[in-house]
């Protein structure tokens, strides 16, 4: 079964939320049921279940946050058991001083030590063992039912590769599975692997080859998604995205395709979420009203259904409709009065397929809202590279496919940049290098540009 290698990292946090909950309720219970039967409770006024429930919630976040600091819930790798309860400790120790301190500065009276200090050991000991039960549902679920598994090929005919190949034959429960070993840089052996739906992963154990090979190799990977790793030399250069971890003792370097990766990603997909519902819940009336208007205007449907390709998947881009029904149709006879001659797009300011109603909804970018849908299913991210059709898509040249190494998005830096007055390799450009510094921060900066532009700018066409 094929799931994101993130998977198991992610499933840590909850976990770790509910361990350290149900640490502070059974420190809760030992207390005040067991402890009091020798030590009598003096908290029961001040401190009921209910108010010490929201104590709980305050303190699980706290210490989520001191785990996250620590690196717990890093994608680099996997801790042993020593070295997770070693940072489990430090983390709940810096946790719980946190906790004192906000206490002494709050200068409030605390009537049980145990609470904390039990509260303490407790959440140490549930989250450690949380987290080992977790590691052996993993470890049975990839090497007994492959749940994840990642099928990889091994590049090399040195000492590297040997260590490589052995450290997966001995250790299924990592995840990788041996999908062929190839003493030479084989693009066409590569290629078909991929094609055949039988390869996740290339890993490059010996560097000795031609440099055209390797780079052909890495542009096959990252066009495919396919993630690509090697073992490197001293002389090594290294890219402006990659990422570092050790595997079997041996350094190794992924060349990834964006910064766009990790928690980010998993960051970027819930403002994407958050903000497609906020934005079909606040736009609900004025769709309701472009519908009517579409309808009485021109025959045909409300929403334009476009083919559109994202990560190099086709699906389905949602607009309100405002060109004529039927307007693909009539694209190959107006192919000569395309304005854009730099590239694969059409662009023809005066379109006669384009009807009243829509040319203000164009003008005014409202025919873009039902996009928020795409956005919410996942289909595309609020923010990324313009979608393409898959025949522009088809007459891409090879450096153009970068724009294809992260989903497109509803709105992007060329978009707000220039839009379709840009010359196509000015486009190319600002997303290449949307993808390469991609932050949180320029996410929302873009998107902060675009409702500017979409209230003071009308050269749409």
């Amino acid at each position: 079964m094929k799931v994101s290698p993130s998977f198991f990292t992610v499933i840590k946090l909850p976990l770790d939320f509910l361990m350290l909950f149900s640490a502070g309720i059974v420190t809760y219970l030992l207390r005040t049921k067991i402890i009091s039967s020798f030590r009598p409770v003096l908290f029961d006024l001040d401190l009921p279940l209910g108010s010490y429930l929201y104590i709980i919630l305050f303190v699980s976040v706290l210490f989520l946050a001191a785990y996250a600091i620590s690196g717990l819930y890093s994608f680099k790798g996997r801790l042993s058991a020593a070295e997770e309860f070693l940072k489990i400790a430090v983390a709940s120790s810096a946790g719980v001083m946190l906790l004192i301190i906000y206490i002494f500065l709050r200068q409030e009276l605390f009537n049980s030590r145990f609470l904390v200090l039990g509260g303490w050991f407790l959440s140490v000991i549930f989250v450690f063992w949380g987290r080992r039960l977790l590691y052996i549902i993993q470890k049975y679920l990839v090497s007994r039912k492959d749940f994840g598994v990642r099928r990889t090929v091994v590049i090399g005919d040195g000492r590297n590769a040997s260590k490589v190949i052995e450290d997966i034959n001995r250790n299924p429960a990592s995840g990788y599975r041996l999908a062929a070993h190839l003493r030479q840089v084989d693009l066409e052996f590569v290629a078909r692997l991929i094609e055949n739906g039988g390869l996740d992963k290339v890993i490059l154990a010996d560097t000795d080859y031609p440099m055209e090979k390797v780079t052909d190799l890495i542009g096959l990977c990252h066009e495919n998604f396919i993630t690509f790793k090697y073992v490197p030399d001293m002389h090594q250069t290294l890219t402006v995205n990659f990422g570092i971890d050790i595997f079997n003792g041996l350094p190794m370097i992924e060349l990834k395709r964006t910064r766009l990766d990790g928690w980010g990603k998993i960051f970027k997909r819930t403002l994407d979420i958050a903000a497609a519902i906020i934005g079909l819940i606040i736009f609900s009336p004025l769709f309701l009203v472009l519908a009517v208007i579409i309808k009485l205007d021109s025959n045909g449907p409300v929403f334009a259904r476009l083919k559109r390709v994202s990560c190099n998947k086709e699906f389905i881009l949602y607009k309100f409709r405002s060109m004529i029904k039927n307007a693909e149709e009539f694209k190959p006879q107006l192919a000569v009065f395309n304005e854009r001659q730099d590239g694969p797009l059409f662009k023809m300011r005066d379109d006669p397929r384009i009807t009243g109603v829509g040319r203000f909804i164009r003008r005014t970018r409202i025919d873009e809202l039902p996009q928020f849908w795409n956005v919410l299913k996942g289909d595309i991210a609020l923010v990324g590279p313009r979608p393409h059709q898959p025949d522009e898509i088809a007459r891409y040249q090879k450096h153009h496919r970068k724009l294809l190494a992260i989903k497109a998005g509803a709105t992007g830096l060329a978009q707000v940049s220039g839009s379709s007055d840009l010359p196509f390799e000015q486009e190319v450009s600002l997303d290449s290098f949307y993808i390469d510094s991609w932050s949180l921060w320029l996410d929302i900066k873009i998107i902060l540009k675009t409702v500017f532009k979409m209230l003071n700018d009308r050269s749409a066409v």
